[in-house]
């Protein structure tokens, strides 16, 4: 037999999803390309959506985690502040750790 422990991962503020997985990945893809609009098609979603997700956290957030620039000669861009990193940086930690919790649990039930 192959057991297999299914989870995700999120962080609610006031009853609301604040921050989970595809949030993070957007964060994730928005420090990679510098770009709200190339984070979206990175992730094969519409700048509506990725703007929505952004918002949303932005909104709930203590700091804002992201700092926008309005287009000009080389064109706009959109860049995490360092609370924008360090929200990743935890919630990553969070999320890998409780995957290991998960594997020693499971561990348990193979050995049954």
């Amino acid at each position: 037999m192959n057991y297999k422990i299914k989870s995700r991962i999120w962080v609610e503020l006031d009853g609301e999803e604040f921050l989970g997985e595809g949030k993070i990945q957007l964060l994730n893809a928005i420090n990679e390309t510098g770009s709200l609009s190339k984070a979206a098609k990175l992730m094969k979603i519409s700048y509506k959506k990725a703007w929505h997700l952004l918002d949303a956290v932005n909104k709930s957030s203590k700091q804002p985690v992201i700092v926008m620039s309005i287009g000009g000669k080389g064109g706009g861009g959109t860049e995490l502040t360092d609370y924008g990193r360090s929200l990743i940086r935890v919630f990553e930690e969070i999320n890998k750790n409780c995957w290991n919790f998960l594997d020693i649990q499971l561990e348990k039930m193979k050995s049954l």
